[in-house]
């Protein structure tokens, strides 16, 4: 037994002593015979992966049937992730001018809670990361630093934003580098200079976006535009307006490159982590997609991925739209470009700040239930109304000795969807109606990377060429 499951058991005895109570039978079903973990044998070294956690509740004192199986995957494995889409600051600073939508802010217990759970490393680099502030990331920082979790993305300039994290195990050293392209501009952590500070914030990959128009198209831009005294970013992209280009061309349509710096530097960030671990896992917050189909990861994302990997990356762990995307198994190495939510309790906050609620048009008087039930039309739009946000997969990652990908399984969750806001948002095993629609969705979005998945007992395996 290894030390993580060591304490994985104590943790499981204190809190089975404490008060449980029975979770909705229409959130569980009774895991089979394929949830057992893979992991435990000594010559294998084993990664469980979950995407989006927004947690604003405790988990352990839920009676899932089926729980130990589901948590039992992420505590059996040598190291576990999970993207930490959320902040600790006890609502004492004051709220960012722009937010990532809802404007976070989680008990300090969910950090206990996440160990509970069985994580190791967490992301943090998020576009949530400063709404509340400088303060309310410094302070979300100090609430992780009291922890022994490994976390990445976020520091007090750009460099220790950037710069990897470090996890030991018994069976190697494991770095973490986390990121986002996701954020308001002022987030993006700033580098230091020997007469300036650098900027708080996360680890940033901008990019950019190049639209092909018709001629006429282009005219009416300029047009729009005016004339100018000078242009910013360089008449060779083509033609600026407002933060993105436009180029003529006969075959209408976008596509998006990696801001060149950024790459460099991330690309010299892993380096240097192959230089000091045995495992190297990068961590990115992408909403961005492909014109029209979030599903689907944006070009520059793509291009992404592929450099860390051949930077020496050994996975690529992508989160943020909310919703699963392909698997890529490049150079031996796999890529999950997004495994949607894994707990995702987003309309649960506390508090917001006045001004959510007068984006939603209520009145000053109104309280956060009035503000989540009113920017969702009581759950008739947005999340709530789309199963796809509540359903996901838990990879297993499984490393022969030699360090040769040996196999992926897919355990299949289901986070409530069609319930009420007290109860939907954590995981639970999945129903055969859940697993039918997550291997359906993921299926055809792995299908363009050459990755195929068997479903059995109600687990998917991974294949590739």
């Amino acid at each position: 037994m290894t030390m993580k499951q060591k304490k994985n058991v104590l943790a499981n005895l204190i809190v089975g002593a404490a008060l449980m109570q029975a979770a909705p039978s229409a959130l569980a079903a009774k895991p089979s015979p394929g949830w057992e973990s893979a992991a435990g044998k000594s010559d294998e070294m084993v990664f469980a992966l979950t995407g989006d956690s927004i947690i604003n509740r405790r988990i352990s004192v839920q009676a899932v049937p089926g729980g130990d199986d589901l948590y039992g995957v992420i505590r059996g494995a040598d190291v576990a992730f999970t993207n930490f889409e959320t902040l600790i600051h006890g609502f004492t600073e004051a709220p960012a001018v722009h937010s990532g939508g809802t404007y976070m802010g989680s008990p300090a217990f969910i950090t206990d809670e996440l160990k509970w759970a069985g994580f190791d490393l967490l992301g943090a680099a998020n576009n949530h990361a400063n709404d509340y502030g400088v303060e309310g990331m410094r302070k979300t920082m100090e609430a992780l630093d009291k922890t022994d979790f490994t976390y990445a993305g976020i520091g007090e300039n750009l460099a220790l934003a950037r710069s990897p994290k470090y996890h030991d195990t018994s069976k190697g050293r494991v770095a973490l580098i986390g990121l986002s392209s996701s954020f308001p501009d002022e987030i993006a952590a700033g580098a230091q200079r020997k007469d300036i500070r650098g900027r708080p914030g996360l680890n940033p990959l901008h990019h950019e976006t190049t639209h092909t128009v018709p001629q006429a198209t282009l005219d009416t831009l300029k047009q729009l535009k005016g004339p100018s005294s000078f242009t910013l970013g360089g008449a060779d992209k083509g033609f600026k307006f407002g933060e993105d280009f436009y180029v003529v061309g006969d075959k209408v349509g976008t596509s998006t490159k990696a801001n060149e710096r950024d790459l460099k530097e991330l690309v010299a960030s892993v380096k240097d982590a192959n230089k000091m671990a045995d495992w190297v896992v990068v961590s990115i917050h992408a909403h961005e997609g492909i014109t029209g189909d979030r599903s689907k990861p944006a070009e520059f994302v793509e291009e992404f991925a592929h450099a860390m990997i051949d930077a020496g990356a050994d996975m690529v762990v992508g989160h943020g739209p909310h919703i699963l995307r392909g698997i890529e198994i490049y150079k031996g190495k796999p890529i999950f470009y997004s495994l949607g939510n894994f707990i995702f309790e987003n309309d649960l906050v506390e508090f917001q700040p006045s001004d959510n609620y007068e984006k939603t048009g209520l009145p000053a008087d109104a309280l956060p239930g009035d503000y989540f039930a009113g920017r969702t039309k009581n759950d008739t739009v947005g999340f709530p109304a789309d199963r796809k946000f509540w359903q996901s997969v838990v990879p297993e990652v499984i490393y022969s000795k030699d360090r040769t990908l040996k196999s992926i399984r897919l355990h299949p969750v289901a986070l409530g969807y069609g319930t009420s806001r007290a109860k939907r948002g954590q995981p639970y095993p999945a129903t055969p109606k859940d697993v039918e629609e997550i291997f359906g969705d993921l299926k055809a979005l792995c299908e363009p990377y050459g990755t195929s998945i068997a479903v059995k007992n109600g687990v998917g395996t991974l294949s590739w060429k």
